[in-house]
């Protein structure tokens, strides 16, 4: 995979993108105290963005900036419908609000499930147990 750079989460709600200038780039945000998560990007692949987006969202990143990333890379709400397809997901409409769910959904009373107002934001709501119970750092509760 080829890395433009890298971006990160920082514990502030940031998110940070760095130009990649070594091998070993990553490796330095992933030991650092400050560091929620951090992403190697690859502004070729789509499904980086679509995952640079939701886990950040889901991390708990600045939802302003996560937007503008959003407009940015042009990630929109059709093109989530792809990438959910791609990742095991699915995404509907419930109401006035998007849904996410895993492939095995049932029912929204017995399946775990993610709202939103987009569908990036249903994706990451679905995403984000998941994920603060993986990133949480050793010692924290």
């Amino acid at each position: 995979m080829n890395i433009d750079g890298y971006c990160y989460l920082h514990t502030n709600g940031s998110l940070i993108y760095k130009r990649a200038i070594g091998t070993d780039d990553m490796k330095d945000y992933l030991d650092s105290d400050f560091v929620v998560k951090a992403w190697p990007v690859n502004t070729s692949e789509r499904e980086t963005a679509w995952i640079i987006a939701t886990e950040a969202l889901a991390l708990g990143a600045k939802k302003e900036q996560v937007m503008e990333l959003k407009e940015k890379w042009g990630l929109t709400d059709d093109d989530a419908k792809i990438f959910a397809k791609r990742v095991g997901l699915e995404i509907f409409k419930d109401g006035d609000q998007f849904c996410a769910v895993f492939n095995d959904f049932i029912n929204i009373q017995e399946s775990q499930v993610g709202f939103g107002d987009t569908a990036l934001e249903a994706i990451a709501a679905l995403a984000e147990e998941g994920l603060r119970h993986r990133n949480v750092k050793k010692g924290e509760k």
